[in-house]
């Protein structure tokens, strides 16, 4: 997807909230907004969502499904999460079973199962943040937008959010995410986009050189492939290739500095990744 020189303004002769905005996000990639409120971090957003249209300029190649979390949830509708969630899912595409069994999924997954035949005013900002999070992975978005996520989550809750965005990548979707509390440290191979003054820059996702890459092949029980390789991209590692071996190959172990190599643990699916100063072709 990319921004090619946006500018917009909410009145006609209002001042520019964004100019001159040019961005790329590829699929596999995520980008973290950074800047203080009211700067447009949630402008860029719902333009990327496509909920604003550019003043000038426009946004090309947006992913077919697009799943938008906005900073606060609009909890004034007259449904239960059940309902309001199941029709969500169809708005979405899916069929009447698929519908259901996505809203059991993601219901239970998120932790909410007995509020699901409670209506939306009567929940807590917290849980209505994660009715929120279910109804944009309803179906798996090519595009995951999260305005702030991590506003009014609970501890349990907050730990789920890096896990969700390392599965859309690691199904080949993108990731844009504001923050301004610094909970995208979690997320150390995303780009920064900083917003300021009614621009963007793009800092890139390390101070380090862009060819400064480390490959480690990390070895595990087959069971734990899938979460393995959701929490390696999700902490911005990137993983090359996923292998089958019945044992994997002795390598040359190289220890830490200032101490002894210790014995390698595990065994089953090997996962090459690439450390977040890095970047590997995939």
């Amino acid at each position: 997807m990319r921004w090619e020189d946006v500018w917009l303004r909410y009145h006609r002769r209002g001042p520019w909230v964004l100019r001159e905005t040019s961005l790329r996000l590829d699929p596999g990639e995520a980008a973290v907004v950074l800047g203080r409120n009211g700067v447009g971090k949630s402008t860029l957003l719902q333009l990327a969502a496509g909920v604003l249209r550019p003043t000038r300029g426009r946004v090309v190649d947006r992913p077919r499904h697009v799943g938008w979390v906005p900073e606060r949830f609009p909890v004034d509708q007259p449904f239960t999460v059940r309902r309001y969630l199941t029709g969500m899912a169809r708005v979405a595409g899916l069929g009447r079973g698929e519908a259901d069994l996505a809203v059991d999924r993601w219901t239970e997954r998120l932790g909410l199962t007995r509020f699901r035949d409670v209506r939306l005013p009567e929940l807590s900002k917290g849980t209505a943040q994660k009715v929120g999070l279910a109804q944009a992975m309803l179906r798996r978005p090519g595009l995951l937008i999260l305005d702030e996520p991590w506003e009014g989550l609970d501890a349990a809750a907050r730990e789920l959010v890096p896990g969700l965005i390392g599965e859309v990548l690691t199904a080949g979707g993108s990731v844009l995410v504001s923050d301004h509390r610094g909970e995208t440290a979690r997320l150390p191979g995303a780009a920064r986009w900083a917003v300021a003054d009614g621009t963007v820059t793009a800092q890139g996702s390390a101070d380090t050189p862009a060819d400064a890459l480390v490959v480690v092949e990390v070895a595990v029980p087959a069971a734990r492939v899938a979460g393995t390789v959701a929490r390696l991209r999700a902490d911005g590692h990137h993983v090359l290739r996923v292998r089958s071996d019945a044992a994997p190959p002795a390598v040359p172990v190289v220890p830490p500095v200032g101490g002894p190599p210790g014995p390698a643990d595990g065994a089953g699916g090997s996962v090459p990744a690439s450390g977040p100063a890095g970047r590997a072709s995939r």
